[in-house]
């Protein structure tokens, strides 16, 4: 069929299909809670909500890739905390990052302690097939970084959508470990 159209035909259908592909992709995209509504959502019971920005050194990008076995793709890290009567009642970081080809961020709620207790789904542009549940979500509740909190230990996976629970639960992993040489071992 392509051999005997002329060039300029040719250029035109692909222009078309590049065009109604394209537009199918954005139609995917998700945005589930502006990042006000997540930490209003994260931080419901709190009096105050702060923002401390951290600019990480070498050693310490270092450190949270050892602690994560997950690449750290970015020298600053944004902790939100939540207070209740000048006491905090938890830490909340946005993570962003590629699945595929396309972003999804989520919002990670730790304890003062550094464990998991929600996460909320920010923005998700991968097809919504391979969009986690609030069910499989919930798997890391309760969690705190150590080597069981890994897929096929404490995490399932989500059947065909091995690349997006990689990609949560590493992104879970490197929250952990931020928060650790961040804030726990910054005491």
């Amino acid at each position: 069929m392509w051999a005997s159209l002329s060039k300029s035909a040719a250029i035109v259908l692909c222009s078309v299909y590049l065009g109604v592909w394209c537009s199918s992709q954005q139609a995917q995209a998700k945005v589930f809670h502006s990042r006000e509504e997540a930490l209003a959502l994260a931080f419901a019971g709190a009096d105050r909500q702060d923002s401390t920005t951290f600019f990480l050194s070498e050693e310490e990008v270092q450190r949270v890739a050892t602690l994560a076995t997950a690449p750290v793709d970015s020298k600053l890290a944004t902790f939100y905390v939540g207070y209740k009567a000048d006491q905090i009642v938890g830490y909340a970081f946005i993570e962003t990052h590629l699945v595929r080809t396309l972003p999804e961020a989520f919002l990670i709620l730790l304890s003062p302690s550094g464990v998991v207790q929600k996460l909320f789904v920010l923005a998700f542009y991968e097809p919504e097939e391979y969009l986690p549940s609030d069910r499989w979500l919930q798997q890391f509740d309760q969690k705190a970084l150590g080597p069981e909190l890994q897929i096929r230990r404490d995490i399932h996976g989500v059947a065909g959508a091995t690349l997006t629970s990689r990609a949560i639960t590493n992104g879970v992993r490197k929250v952990l470990a931020l928060f650790q040489v961040l804030i726990q071992e910054r005491k």
